[in-house]
């Protein structure tokens, strides 16, 4: 029995792809004041009476279009990790998700029912972002959970690994062999986020910056800035690859409602880019380490439809890190940044 546990904690899925379940789903995750970030009967009012109800069935649809015989890919996939760990780690290991199940509770209760002497866990966010709807809320709810079941092992998480080397280096292995074949230029999709949960984050640690502003240049915030990590993400994997200027672009993906959201938008820019004479194109979605909706549907599906349909000629979505041997080292090593919390 182990005296060291380890949670691997991602997003979450649907229990399945009927209608009913998708907009549980949906509910559950819109909720979330970190995520939608209005005030509460403004949130309840459009999730429950506007968001959910109509977006639900065209989600379902979604989640169709990717399901497994073994279910959500994500879920699936984040399981592969734990086995793929399982050996590797002197931690027991257990997943979470946010939105859904396995619940904190039911991590931390298997954890100490299967190693009763258990005195420290170690969360794994598989977020190498920070961003207050993703990473934060995640390592929020769990901490919460924690603090309200008085468990009696410590607790211990890990920071954003967004330039940790063996992340890049994992990455950039992934992308290493699609470089090989001849393209016009590689798309770096992130999931975006509204541009008011940046000026929130730079608020709340420099009161004096004006209203709305948006850092241009190297952010001094960059701990807690999502659109500085991504930026030095994608820094370090051109550099690393020897990606030419003019063959790689950095957009965003999975924008929600009319509020604007961090720019490029992937969307546009699918459509936009065979008119620029970009008829090849590769894309990766750094900011996910599991292929999932927004990777296999919104970019794999969707996106592809999209650049062939405007002109383009050939689309490759590159796969995220899944279970990649690079990926399952660069975590031995990323788990011992791990912090007290």
């Amino acid at each position: 029995m182990a005296k060291k546990g380890l949670i691997l904690m991602n997003l979450g899925s649907p229990a399945s792809t009927k209608v009913s379940d998708v907009r549980k789903y949906l509910r559950e995750f819109l909720m979330d004041e970190k995520v939608l970030d209005l005030p509460y009967l403004g949130r309840f009012m459009l999730v429950n009476c506007i968001i959910a109800p109509f977006r639900a069935p065209k989600s379902a649809e979604a989640y169709r279009s990717i399901w497994t015989k073994d279910g959500s890919p994500l879920i699936t996939l984040t399981k592969d990790l734990k086995a793929a760990l399982d050996g590797m780690v002197p931690e027991s290991i257990e997943i979470v998700m946010r939105y859904g199940h396995p619940s904190p509770e039911e991590a931390y209760n298997n954890l100490l029912k299967n190693n009763p002497d258990l005195e420290e866990v170690t969360l794994f966010p598989l977020y190498p972002h920070y961003a207050m709807s993703s990473y934060e809320t995640a390592v929020d709810y769990m901490v919460k959970k924690y603090k309200e079941g008085n468990y009696p092992f410590k607790l211990k998480n890990i920071p954003a690994y967004f330039d940790n080397e063996f992340y890049i280096n994992a990455l950039a292995n992934t992308i290493k062999p699609y470089l090989n074949q001849d393209y016009d230029k590689i798309l770096f999709s992130y999931h975006g986020v509204p541009e008011r949960h940046i000026h929130k984050g730079h608020a709340e640690f420099n009161p004096e910056l004006p209203a709305n502003t948006i850092c241009s240049g190297e952010c001094p915030l960059t701990f807690k800035c999502y659109r500085a990590q991504v930026r030095k993400t994608t820094k370090l994997v051109v550099e690393k690859l020897g990606i030419p200027e003019g063959k790689w672009e950095q957009t965003f993906q999975s924008r929600l409602g009319r509020d604007p959201w961090l720019q490029p938008y992937t969307a546009e820019r699918l459509e936009t880019l065979p008119k620029e004479g970009v008829k090849k194109l590769l894309v990766v979605s750094p900011a996910f380490v599991s292929d999932c909706l927004e990777t296999l549907e919104e970019i794999g599906i969707q996106g592809r439809e999209s650049f062939m349909h405007a002109g383009g000629e050939s689309f490759e979505a590159i796969p995220c890190l899944n279970v990649s041997p690079d990926w399952i080292q660069a975590m031995v090593q990323i788990k011992e940044t791990a912090e007290s919390i």
